[in-house]
């Protein structure tokens, strides 16, 4: 089981910093992905990154404003957003692949969610 953090309401132009954490296990046998999902919106896959830490992905939309980081001694996999925008407003979620797969059905665990709302 994953747990996800650090949502909440921020202004456009703010900051948040998510966190993922396993309930029990590690991650670090695991790529962790960052989903998020919009109201009538579908799901979709903003970064992922793989076990080592030395590749990340990032969906276009947030290119230079997210930045995926992991420690595995902590157990931890964080997402900091910056530059955010009221589009980024969305139920973010953490889900571990043994990959980073675009599909989100490749990915074995999820978290609960953590809402992310931005807005003046």
């Amino acid at each position: 089981q994953l747990q996800a953090s650090g949502g909440g309401w921020v202004q456009p132009g703010g900051s948040l910093r998510l966190s993922c954490a396993a309930s029990s296990g590690t991650l670090d046998h695991y790529a962790i992905a960052w989903f998020r999902q919009a109201p009538g919106k579908e799901r979709e896959r903003v970064s992922c990154i793989t076990i080592s830490g030395a590749e990340k992905y990032y969906a276009d939309s947030v290119k230079g404003r997210f930045t995926a980081s992991r420690d595995n001694a902590e157990n931890t996999v964080d997402l900091q957003m910056n530059s955010l925008k009221p589009e980024d407003t969305a139920i973010y979620y953490c889900a571990a692949a043994l990959f980073c797969a675009r599909s989100e059905n490749d990915y074995d665990y999820w978290g609960q969610g953590t809402q992310v709302t931005v807005s003046s």
